[in-house]
C-alpha cells in the first residue's frame, strides 16, 4: 500500500534499502522513538548505554567506566530500566545490567559514529 511508505508514497532516493521503514510513522511510533531519543539525550545515560553495547556490567563497573558517582549511575539505570532500555539479572548479591536489544545497540553505536564525524571533521557517508 503506497500510503504506508511515506507521506509522499515514495522512499527517499538517498536512503539505503536496509534503513527504510515500510510504514509511515504514526503517533505511537513517533512517541516511542521520541522516548528512546530522550533517554539517549543525557551524556551519562548515553555513556552507560555505550558501555553496555560491549557487554553486561554491574553498577560498580559502570561507575568506574563512566566516571560518574554511584548514585548518579544508579539513578540513570533506574530510568533506563523503567523505560525498558536495559534488562537486569541477579548474580549473587549483584545486579547485572544489559542493553535491551540490537536496535538500541545499533542506535547508540551509530550515534557515536556520527559524533566521530562531527568531532574529527570526517566527511559524511552512507
Amino acid at each position: 500500500m503506497a500510503a504506508d511508505r511515506t507521506s509522499t508514497g515514495t522512499a527517499p532516493a538517498s536512503a539505503p534499502a536496509s534503513l527504510l521503514h515500510p510504514v509511515a510513522p504514526d503517533q505511537p511510533r513517533l512517541d516511542a522513538a521520541t522516548n528512546t531519543f530522550r533517554m539517549l539525550a543525557d551524556p551519562t545515560r548515553l555513556h552507560i548505554l555505550w558501555i553496555l553495547t560491549h557487554g553486561e556490567a554491574d553498577v560498580t563497573a559502570l561507575t568506574e567506566a563512566c566516571g560518574a558517582s554511584r548514585t548518579a549511575v544508579s539513578q540513570h539505570l533506574a530510568k533506563l530500566r523503567f523505560t525498558g532500555h536495559v534488562d537486569t539479572r541477579r548474580e549473587g548479591r549483584r545486579i547485572i545490567y544489559s542493553i535491551r536489544d540490537g536496535h538500541l545497540t545499533r542506535l547508540v553505536r551509530e550515534g557515536m559514529n556520527h559524533a566521530d564525524h562531527v568531532v574529527t571533521g570526517e566527511p559524511p557517508h552512507e
